[in-house]
């Protein structure tokens, strides 16, 4: 399994290198800072952060590689019998918060997880898992069919079921199950995955990783230039708020790494810079705003729908 972890890390390490050039060149303002780092129980990583740019308000992405003797529980949650052993986890993830309210904020992520033989001698396990996912804040139904279809095209290869397992599973993990409420228009996650061999199943997480480039950009090029003012500002500031409270209350990444002693200021660099909560706020009726969450914000199978006319 060292040689398949080495060859996965050299995909990652070339992944991070790929996304963080094409992300300052969309940029063209600002430069991702590297803060390398070693953790005290085993590995390391190198955090990108690139900060107060033209396009980008703050965008981070991290490359990790550590180990541990024992499983912290939010890896062991649905696995118990994993409980107890050593393991390595090795990654990419990012989250873009862009500065102009109409340019969606979106995060990806893939890893690959594996788990040192037991006390009992029962031989190691592993699994890949990833995916990315859309947050507008103010929607557009082209850029969701977009987004879409470039992910059904990424796994189509690997299986016809793919793509509608993994957007459910999408759906079903970015809720925000204390307001009910999706934390944006969805895409793919996939986790504990090893069905498909390794060689195949590294396959299908690199096409995951290639795509997200191919994806997100053009959702850029479209929306980056639009006028906005001090309603979308506060609006975007609004809902970012969504965005801290699922990272924080649900996501599985976020308790693993704190659990397992991972480095908090890269644990955390998926926050947004700004961000407000405003009490019992409500968005005027039939406005934009209200048409966020009751049409965007509902589960759709956007890669089946047809861009309108306009885009």
């Amino acid at each position: 399994m060292s040689a398949a972890l080495a060859t996965v890390e050299r995909y990652l390490t070339e992944l991070q290198d790929r996304i963080c050039a094409a992300l300052a060149a969309d940029d063209g303002a600002a430069s991702f800072v590297e803060d390398a780092w070693t953790r005290a129980e085993g590995g390391g990583g190198r955090t990108r952060v690139l900060s107060d740019g033209a396009l980008f308000e703050k965008a981070g992405v991290a490359f990790s590689r550590v180990h541990g003797s024992r499983l912290p529980p939010s890896a062991t949650q649905h696995r118990p019998e994993l409980a107890g052993r050593p393991w390595t986890a090795v990654g990419v993830s990012l989250v873009l918060h862009p500065r102009n309210p109409y340019v969606p904020t979106s995060h990806a992520n893939v890893r690959f997880f594996t788990t040192g033989e037991a006390e009992n001698g029962a031989p190691p396990v592993w699994w890949f898992g990833g995916g990315f996912d859309l947050t507008p804040y103010y929607g557009f139904e082209e850029d969701a069919i977009h987004w879409h279809q470039t992910a059904r095209a990424a796994v189509e290869p690997f299986g016809s079921a793919l793509y509608p397992r993994f957007k459910r599973q999408c759906d079903e993990y970015f809720l925000l199950k204390h307001r009910q409420e999706a934390r944006g228009v969805g895409g793919l996650f996939f986790d504990d995955f090893n069905a498909l061999g390794f060689e195949t199943s590294f396959s299908l997480l690199r096409a995951v990783g290639d795509a997200f480039l191919p994806a997100y950009r053009p959702l850029v090029a479209r929306r980056r230039s639009t006028p906005f003012g001090e309603r979308e500002r506060t609006f975007q500031l609004y809902r970012r708020g969504r965005y801290v409270e699922f990272n924080l209350v649900w996501d599985r990444g976020t308790h693993f790494g704190l659990q397992s002693g991972g480095r908090t200021e890269s644990i955390l660099m998926s926050l947004p810079p700004l961000v407000r909560w405003d009490y019992g706020w409500t968005p005027p009726a039939h406005s934009p705003e209200a048409r966020l969450t009751e049409y965007f914000l509902q589960p759709r199978d956007w890669a089946a729908m047809t861009p309108p006319p306009s885009a």
